[in-house]
């Protein structure tokens, strides 16, 4: 996955085991997806937690945010309870959906790279962030990238 590409409106099952497309997800607003190797981890947790906590200001941007891991739905629903998280979280179990955004990694130890794409009303990526180690990075840099970019607008 590139800028510019479209990605695929894949449908996996959210923390509540409820199966949803990201198209549905994001309801016409500009998308969030951020990749995470593994829920109840220290970064991860701290990085989802910082995109709890800007939760407004990507409401602002007109941005929905969706975490995405390979941990099973119960474990997704733990950690989503655990932090107060107020976004879907994803549970891509096989892999499938982070081959197809080029986040898997050839090893199970960490399952995905931290890896965050900005997608716009249509899906196509404005912005890919990575960073393994920075992890409040991911939730900045896609506020910057949302703030730089003109949002769809829509003729009544």
């Amino acid at each position: 996955m590139h800028e510019g590409d479209v990605a695929p409106d894949v449908e996996l099952a959210d923390q509540t085991g409820a199966v949803r497309s990201l198209t549905s997800i994001a309801a016409g607003r500009r998308l969030v997806l951020f990749f995470y190797p593994a829920a109840m981890t220290h970064g991860c947790t701290k990085e989802s937690c910082h995109f709890r906590d800007l939760g407004s200001d990507f409401e602002a941007a007109g941005a929905v945010r969706v975490g995405i891991s390979m941990d099973t739905v119960d474990k997704q629903a733990r950690f989503a309870d655990a932090n107060s998280l107020d976004y879907p979280l994803l549970s891509d179990r096989d892999g499938t959906v982070a081959t197809a955004f080029g986040v898997k990694r050839a090893l199970d130890i960490l399952k995905v790279r931290r890896k965050t794409f900005v997608l716009d009303e249509d899906r196509r990526v404005l912005g890919i962030i990575g960073s393994e180690f920075n992890t409040d990075a991911h939730a900045d840099r896609a506020l910057e990238i949302l703030a730089s970019t003109p949002r769809r607008t829509t003729s009544g």
